[in-house]
This record gives structure tokens, C-alpha cells and sequence, in this order.
């Protein structure tokens, strides 16, 4: 065995899983996941944990499963960690815990995610849940979003000991983890199902179809129904678009609606009830993660799929995997290429989009080099829909229904990022409602942020 390189994690076929839903990695088995435990060197002053925004205890664990001790393992990860499947698979382990591994200096760094997903799936194929809080402390907290912020925080303030309910607007609950990554990427009944049966194993409660600001307001919860606390970690579902001619066109999506739509109503099916038009052209807008899961999604249902991002392949934000899995699938990527005017037919339908070419200039304010239009490069990509994946915003109706929550200029609540304090007193908030659209993880972080400031602020009561 090669100490220096990863274990290699068997993968569906690029040209079968281009024509399917099933999940494209498929994993360690527990002898894969021991040999790949054996190159940690287990470090003293771990740099893994402080680039895990949870703050995994990473070498405890992976001791564990050097020793075949997989249930000890999973119980110092889900001491942590409510979603240890789910991080596993879609976390970017590159720029964080893998990213500061110190094996990672002279050779690959240990596949931390692969083994966090490993012990968590063999946990739920063994039955073993999380330990959870023998006695219960009787306060009242309410948990606004069930996706990962919000799993989080419940989770671990049923740990705490709190009485927690979680208040979900759609008729499933997930967030975004259920209605924003594919199946490919993360299976909806075999692990998100799961890992939120594993938060109310703790005790915690579920409510679906509560529209907060509609079915019920903040300080409805807390003045009407006894609640002590109110964490918001209602996500960013908002879209945002580029404000070009033709945008308004049949056949134009926002990633989130069309992700929405294949993801949780199945839109894709010949039986759906809200059938999603299958284009056979598709131009996806944007080179985020969003942007690869539609691009993926799009030619899982037979569309050519072109990824049009106004940047240089260096500058993509996605995740370094998720771009190779797409090349991989066969989505081309324009480069350098920026749409100005969405093209129409006479009956409003999406016919092409003009397009500019475009370089690189100086570094903008986020020290990515600024990219500028080439003059007379403008063209015409032939289409029949367009995916624009341009980022998404909180929705402001929880803010404005709410009386002393203040928000920012881009309609995010403002937050301590310590705790998870609002100006509001006993409203705590996290994740994309405070930050914008960002990662899981970090969303995961700030769940777990608030719940210690929740813990601290009603035992100071």
C-alpha cells in the first residue's frame, strides 16, 4: 500500500450514471475504510478538527475504524455532528478538514469525508442512533427550517436536555438537502430520511406545512405558544436573476425551482402532475454547485448541457469533484462566455441566447481577476431552456412579519456569528438566512453556534 495516496472510491460509470438518478460514488466498504484510517498519523495539534466547522473530533474518529471499532467511531462523530451521512457525501472537504490534513503536505490527505460516510451509513445498516439527553430541562424552544442549520440546532439542544419543534414550510422535511442536491449526490429516503429520523430519535418534533409569517408569527410562537426561544434557520430560497432581455421567456428556470421541482415532486416522471419541460438544448448560467447539480440533472433527463460561466475553470466555485463528475457525464463547459439577451420565438419560447466572450482583468473585491467583456466577440448559442444558477437570497417574510428583527441591505437577519443573537431578544437565526446561499456545513456550524447561545441565554433566565 502506497501511504501517500488515497484509497480509491469505486464510482458508477460515467456513461451509466449519466442515464440514471442512482448515486454516482459509491463508497468505502469496512476494509477499504480501515486501510485508508491506517495513513492518518495522528496528529497532536490536529489542523483537520480546526478546519471542520463542527469541530469533529477527526482523529478520535478514525482511530476508531483503524481498530474495526466502527459504532465507537460513529458515536465521537454524532457527538458533533447531527448529519454525519449527509456531510460525508456533500461537504468540501477539499477546502476545509482534508484541505489543512497534514499528510496532505507530502502526498494525498486522508479522505476524511469518505471515512465519516462510511461509519455513518454502516451505523444506520446496524441500527445504531446517536445517544441522546437522559433528562429533560422542560423549556420550550422553537426551530424555524428544517434543513441543516436547523437540524442542527435541534438536534443538539434535545442533547441539552430542551423540549424542541421545528417548524417546517414544505410538506417534507430536509430543506434544502431534500429539495436543492439530487438524488445522485445525496439519496433522499436511504440517508436524509434517515438522518432526520435519527434528530427526532432525540426527541425532537416535526410539524410540516407551517408557512412562519403566515400559519403563525414569531412572536405568535413565542408570546401564544410558550416558546422561550426561537431559533431561524430558514434558508435562502429567494432566486436571483441577471436582469437581461428575454429573461421572462417560457423556458427560462431558476436552478431552485427547476432542482425543486426534479428533486422533491418528481417533476421529471411521465405521471407527475407538474411536468418539467425535458429541453433537449440546455444552457445552465452559473459555476457554483447549484449550477452542476442542474447541469447534472438536465442531462440525466437528455438534454445537451452546456455550463456558461463568465469566469476561467480556475475561478469555478464548485467543488473540484462535482466539476470532474460533470465533464466526466459529458455537460460542456463555456468558459469565459457571459449571456446578454435571451432569444424568444413568437410564442414566447426560449429559441438561443446572445453571448459575449470575455478575459480576465485585475482582481475584483473578492481577489478573483475581474472578467472583461472582448469587444465584437458577441454570438448566439442555439437553446431551447435556460437554467440561470446565479445565487438566491432569504425570503424577507419572516423579517418583515416580525417586529425588532433587523436585516441588511441584501434582506439577510443580521446575527451575531458567535451565538447566533438577532436584535431581537430570544430570537436566534443561522446559516443562509443570515449569511446568504453558502455550504451544509457552514450552515451546520452556525445550527450548532445557535444552540449554545440558546443553551447560554435561557439558563442566564
Amino acid at each position: 500500500m502506497d501511504v501517500l495516496k488515497k484509497v480509491p472510491v469505486r464510482e458508477q460509470d460515467p456513461a451509466v450514471r449519466a442515464t440514471n438518478f442512482e448515486e454516482v460514488c459509491l463508497g468505502y466498504d469496512k476494509e477499504e475504510a480501515m486501510c485508508e484510517a491506517t495513513r492518518c498519523i495522528n496528529c497532536r495539534n490536529a489542523q483537520c478538527v480546526k478546519g471542520c466547522p463542527v469541530a469533529i473530533d477527526i482523529p478520535g474518529f478514525i482511530s476508531k475504524v483503524k481498530e474495526g471499532d466502527i459504532e465507537a467511531a460513529y458515536q465521537v462523530i454524532s457527538a458533533s455532528s447531527a448529519l454525519p451521512a449527509i456531510c460525508g457525501r456533500v461537504c468540501p472537504q477539499e477546502t476545509q478538514c482534508e484541505g489543512k490534513c497534514i499528510r496532505g503536505i507530502k502526498g494525498e490527505p486522508i479522505s476524511i469525508g469518505k471515512l465519516e460516510r462510511f461509519v455513518a451509513d454502516w451505523a444506520s445498516e446496524n441500527g445504531i442512533a446517536p445517544e441522546g439527553c437522559k433528562e429533560k430541562n422542560g423549556k420550550k424552544v422553537a426551530v424555524i427550517g428544517s434543513g441543516p442549520a436547523g437540524l442542527t440546532c435541534a438536534g443538539d439542544l434535545a442533547k441539552m436536555g430542551y423540549d424542541v419543534t421545528i417548524f417546517e414550510a414544505l410538506h417534507e422535511p430536509g430543506g434544502v438537502l431534500v429539495y436543492g442536491i439530487p438524488e445522485f449526490r445525496l439519496p433522499k429516503q436511504a440517508v436524509v430520511a434517515k438522518e432526520i429520523e435519527n434528530v427526532k430519535s432525540l426527541g425532537v418534533k416535526i410539524e410540516t406545512n407551517v408557512v412562519i409569517g403566515k400559519s403563525v408569527t414569531i412572536d405568535q410562537l413565542i408570546e401564544e405558544e410558550g416558546f422561550e426561544a426561537v431559533f431561524v434557520g430558514s434558508g435562502a430560497g429567494l432566486p436571483k436573476f441577471m436582469g437581461i432581455p428575454g429573461e421572462n421567456s417560457n423556458g427560462v428556470f431558476s436552478a431552485n425551482e427547476y432542482l425543486t421541482r426534479s428533486n422533491l415532486m418528481k417533476s421529471f416522471s411521465a405521471d407527475s402532475k407538474t411536468p418539467i419541460m425535458h429541453g433537449k438544448k440546455v444552457a445552465v448560467v452559473g459555476g457554483g454547485n447549484v449550477a452542476m447539480d442542474a447541469a447534472r440533472t438536465a442531462l440525466r433527463l437528455g438534454a445537451e448541457v452546456h455550463i456558461v460561466y463568465r469566469r476561467s475553470e480556475e475561478e469555478l466555485p464548485a467543488r473540484v469533484e462535482e466539476v470532474h463528475h460533470a465533464k466526466e457525464e459529458g455537460v460542456i463547459f463555456d468558459l469565459l462566455t457571459n449571456p446578454t439577451e435571451i432569444l424568444a420565438d413568437e410564442k414566447g419560447w426560449v429559441k438561443g441566447m446572445k453571448c459575449v466572450r470575455m478575459e480576465l482583468g485585475e482582481p475584483d473585491e473578492s481577489g478573483r481577476r475581474r472578467p472583461v467583456v472582448i469587444p465584437d466577440s458577441e454570438f448566439e448559442m442555439e437553446l431551447d431552456s435556460v437554467i440561470m444558477s446565479l445565487g438566491t437570497s432569504p425570503n424577507p417574510l419572516i423579517s418583515s412579519t416580525t417586529e425588532g428583527l433587523e436585516v441588511n441591505k441584501w434582506k439577510c437577519i443580521v446575527a451575531d456569528e458567535a451565538n447566533g443573537q438577532t436584535t431581537k431578544e430570544g430570537v436566534f437565526a443561522g446559516g443562509d438566512a443570515v449569511t446568504g446561499a453558502a455550504t451544509v456545513i457552514l450552515a451546520m456550524g452556525a445550527g450548532k453556534a445557535a444552540a449554545k447561545g440558546i443553551d447560554e441565554y435561557l439558563s442566564a433566565k
